[in-house]
């Protein structure tokens, strides 16, 4: 079984609705899970948001924060999550930001991904965030990265279950 066939059935059976933020992965988060059979009841909606203003605009992601921290770091993967949740009709965001490669940029490591996942449960926010980094052509660190994002969202999830909110 697929990890996105896997991440189906627990969407399912937690009654989890999802919206994404996608930065580095450009779609391939929902991509992957609309790839699967009956998935669509499942995603609300997918955001792809590559530049500043983009992220500011359509996310409201604070300019101060990218100031601050870098588009590349887990602030901003934690408002781009938030942002998403806030403005769609979902229970759970994802949001990935990052340097996908071939080079280095702002001195942040090619494959490093910030990413974010956000959940709203009974109208208490859960948000948690990490950074990992990948090695690999540009295009097998999206897919990893994408994958990554999947697979975490169930861990994340009970641990949001359990009473954990960050």
């Amino acid at each position: 079984m697929t990890v996105a066939c896997s991440l189906v059935d627990y969407l399912r059976e937690h009654q989890l609705r999802l919206t994404t933020a996608e930065s580095c992965t450009a779609g391939k988060i929902v991509t992957l899970l609309a790839e699967v059979p009956g998935s669509g009841s499942l995603i609300e909606s997918g955001y792809v948001v590559y530049s500043p203003e983009a992220k500011q605009r359509l996310l409201g992601v604070n300019p101060c924060t990218i100031d601050t921290f870098n588009l590349t770091s887990r602030e901003v993967a934690e408002e781009m999550a938030l942002g998403a949740l806030r403005d769609a009709n979902a229970n759970v965001a994802v949001a990935t930001t990052g340097i996908l490669g071939p080079d280095d940029m702002d001195g942040i490591p090619a494959g490093t991904v910030c990413f974010a996942w956000a959940f709203d449960m009974r109208g208490e926010r859960a948000l948690f965030s990490r950074q990992e980094r990948f090695f690999g052509s540009r295009n097998q660190v999206q897919r990893w990265a994408a994958e990554h994002a999947l697979v975490q969202l169930r861990h994340f999830h009970q641990r949001a279950l359990a009473g954990e909110r960050r």
